[in-house]
């Protein structure tokens, strides 16, 4: 029986958090490869970059394996730099002019290239670029947007504060910065914010209580009305001075905030990172095609939520497995979705990229503020956040 009355929380991070400055400049090398290379003639379906980066005070370290054309280390480091100014960091400790860039970029291995584009033994169509499970989650707890309560709103906080600080609408905070929401949930629906942190970095001089000036109406703004309370607790930069912050206080690195990119801890992981990585890594690729149909089928009304796993081996092109949880109520809709799935959506690397139309670079405007939760762009950005799978779904379960 679920708990009338429980508590869940869910962190974020800002785009100018250590690691995801290293998410931003790892993707944006994804899509410079996509970009160089097809309008170097090169196909596609042939691109490969698996990117990782370290950030530190004034310096950057960028090492991966690729495959692409035309595309130099002084473009690497070119889109390193701009991805940092566009960030806003112009710091004494991390500057987009003055930082060193390493880039330390190589060929990708010829035994896992032979796999991913041709499969292994018996399998000949373009398998997986690695094992591994991924997850895809999804729910009706926030409106249009499909996902748990608390990471939601977490991720709206600092992408608005981020919006103001780039407009000019305020002075006086810097790039980095974490939140934190914790909801109550009466029955299964998320109904109060019991606690809200917000940690970000400011300008000198300001005091925890300026910060919270500058911050509060935005909170308010971005929160459901009636969730903040009398009962609502507030920590505005509980440790008081956070001047220096970014990679000059902290190191970053790729990867290091997958529950942040994902459902905040609401649903499983399979441990894969996203960013830097070209979408025949499944990682990235199944994750997005495990969301697209839980999504899907909780936009078509089939259950409340659904989290899917999906599995595959190295250079094999079809699942190892595919499972659907819509909870214990519904375990023949669960049962009957794990038969339909994969005649809906091809759930191969080639499949899931051919229907969400992943070889284009559309990868940098993915590393902060979630994958999943946002809305599909017209040039095919968040393709997988689109619901264009409904009424199949509904015809056919």
């Amino acid at each position: 029986m679920t708990r009338k009355i429980y508590y869940f929380t869910s962190e974020s991070v800002s785009e100018g958090h250590p690691d995801k400055v290293s998410d931003r400049i790892s993707d944006e090398i994804v899509d410079l490869y996509f970009r160089k290379s097809t309008a170097a003639g090169m196909d596609p379906w042939q691109i490969r970059v698996a990117a990782e980066t370290l950030t530190t005070t004034n310096r950057v370290v960028i090492a991966g394996e690729t495959r692409g054309k035309d595309v130099s280390k002084e473009e690497v480091e070119a889109v390193a730099r701009a991805a940092i100014k566009d960030i806003g960091y112009e710091q004494a400790g991390f500057h987009h002019h003055y930082a060193e860039i390493d880039v330390l970029l190589h060929d990708q291995s010829v035994d896992i290239a032979a796999g991913v584009d041709h499969g292994t033994g018996m399998h000949k169509e373009e398998g997986a670029g690695d094992q591994g499970i991924m997850f895809g989650y999804a729910s009706t707890e926030v409106e249009g947007a499909f996902m748990p309560a608390p990471i939601y709103y977490s991720h709206k906080i600092l992408e608005r504060l981020a919006e103001v600080r780039h407009s000019k609408e305020i002075d006086g905070l810097e790039p980095d910065a974490k939140s934190q929401v914790s909801i109550r949930y009466e029955n299964g629906k998320p109904v109060e914010a019991s606690a809200i942190v917000l940690s970000t970095q400011h300008a000198e001089g300001l005091s925890p209580s300026d910060i919270s000036d500058i911050a509060m109406p935005y909170i308010r703004e971005v929160m459901p009305e009636g969730w903040i309370t009398k009962n609502t607790i507030f920590h505005i930069n509980p440790t008081g001075n956070f001047v220096i912050g970014g990679p000059d206080g902290d190191c970053g690195l790729t990867g290091r905030k997958i529950i942040v990119d994902t459902y905040g801890g609401m649903a499983p992981h399979g441990g894969g990172a996203f960013s830097g990585k070209d979408p025949t890594k499944v990682d990235r690729s199944a994750a997005y095609a495990a969301r697209y149909l839980a999504k899907n089928i909780v936009a078509a009304g089939l259950a409340p939520w659904c989290n899917i796993q999906l599995s595959y081996a190295i250079g094999v092109a079809e699942p190892t497995s595919i499972y659907v949880d819509t909870g214990r109520d519904n375990a023949l809709l669960s049962a009957r979705l794990e038969e339909v799935l994969p005649k809906l959506m091809s759930l191969t690397p080639r499949g899931i990229r051919t229907h969400l139309d992943l070889n284009k670079s559309i990868y940098a405007r993915t590393a902060a503020y979630g994958h999943f939760g946002r809305q599909p762009d017209p040039d095919g950005g968040f393709s997988w956040e689109s619901t264009n799978l409904i009424e199949a779904l509904k015809a056919t379960v």
